[in-house]
């Protein structure tokens, strides 16, 4: 098991208020990963309206809201299971499976290993190499696969790398995992902010590969991280059956599955969502490549990695140089494989991420 080290989270702004001294109300967080655009317009309005249906059990099949996942997703009603966010459906599949060796694609998010862990796996890490931009040699990595690992997990695209891996390269893994019978969880927290949503999502797929389960939550693109939302899609009958079975009833309170009934359908603020990361990620990454301090990684979510390349320059300094500005970004040198020279911050406002490159420059 490779080592996490503590360090700010993007939801740590209580902590960051008692260390600066800053209250958490006026720090613009490029850590978190949230959508700037806040909640939906028309979910914030409809739920006004709605209030009273706190006095009643919801639903204990939540069809109503699997329904509209499935029309957002395009996956049958029967595929979509929802859960108190995507993290509890981390932990029901894996205290159902009980994976004893698992594969991550690493560096990622370090719930993952957490959860094999505490179901008593095991976890080894493939890592993705710098020297390739942090992108997947697809044939090396398929000849790491063999039949004694149990479980392969994937953040498609990834945190904290925002990499992505192609449906096409991602169908010769899921056949490659098939033949050596190991099931594939992809994390697909970040793939509606893909500039193409299309060509990077294994949703389709789960029409075809009964080892693949894939999950989703309501806390990024959609900026309800306290909904505690969250969503698996998964064509294995028997495991949809196993999940069912392990879940407590009613996990989702009333307001949040009125919630995503609405936040689901509201197409102008998808669409607005969607326009605005990809402007300000072409625009921000393209002026970051011209200062010659920092290596840019390509993006696929809504935000970058990039390098400092200056000397003398650390990413706890620029952490430190931002935060007394009031502005957070995410030192990346407790991911595993990475050091003391990366950070990520996502894609703000135009005027909030301005602010942030004036800052960034005054160091590099």
């Amino acid at each position: 098991m490779l080592k996490h080290v503590d360090h700010f989270h993007g939801s740590d702004l209580e902590k960051i208020e008692q260390v600066y001294g800053i209250k958490k109300e006026d720090i613009v967080s490029f850590s978190a990963n949230v959508n700037p655009l806040g909640i939906s317009p028309l979910m914030r309005q409809a739920l006004l309206d709605r209030i009273d249906c706190i006095t009643s059990y919801p639903d204990r099949e939540y069809t109503a809201l699997r329904r509209q996942i499935g029309a957002y997703t395009g996956a049958p009603l029967e595929h979509i299971l929802v859960g108190n966010g995507s993290t509890e459906l981390i932990s029901l599949f894996i205290q159902l499976e009980h994976p004893k060796k698992a594969l991550i694609l690493g560096p990622t998010y370090s719930e993952y290993e957490r959860e094999i862990s505490l179901g008593g796996g095991t976890s080894l890490y493939y890592p993705l190499k710098e020297e390739n931009g942090f992108v997947l040699d697809a044939e090396d990595f398929q000849a790491q696969l063999n039949e004694s690992l149990n479980l392969l997990v994937i953040c498609n695209p990834n945190n904290p790398t925002s990499s992505a891996i192609p449906q096409q390269t991602m169908r010769q893994i899921l056949d490659t995992c098939k033949r050596c019978d190991i099931y594939v969880m992809i994390d697909e927290t970040y793939v509606e902010f893909a500039p193409d949503y299309a060509a990077i999502t294994a949703v389709p797929l789960t029409r075809y590969y009964n080892n693949l389960i894939i999950l989703r939550g309501v806390s990024k693109f959609f900026a309800s991280p306290g909904l505690r939302l969250g969503y698996a899609i998964t064509g294995n009958e028997d495991l949809m059956k196993g999940l069912n079975s392990r879940k407590n009833p009613w996990t989702i309170n009333s307001l949040a599955a009125a919630a995503g009934e609405l936040m689901f359908s509201d197409k102008n603020y998808i669409t607005q969502t969607r326009e605005l990361t990809a402007k300000e990620r072409t625009r921000l990454c393209q002026e970051l490549k011209t200062w010659g301090t920092l290596k840019v990684y390509d993006s696929f979510a809504n935000f970058v990695l990039v390098r400092i390349e200056k000397e003398g320059v650390t990413a706890e300094a620029l952490f430190e140089h931002a935060i007394r500005q009031k502005m957070m970004i995410r030192n990346c040198s407790t991911f595993p494989f990475l050091d003391n020279r990366y950070i990520r911050f996502c894609f703000m406002t135009p005027a909030q991420n301005d602010a942030l490159l004036a800052c960034m420059k005054e160091l590099l």
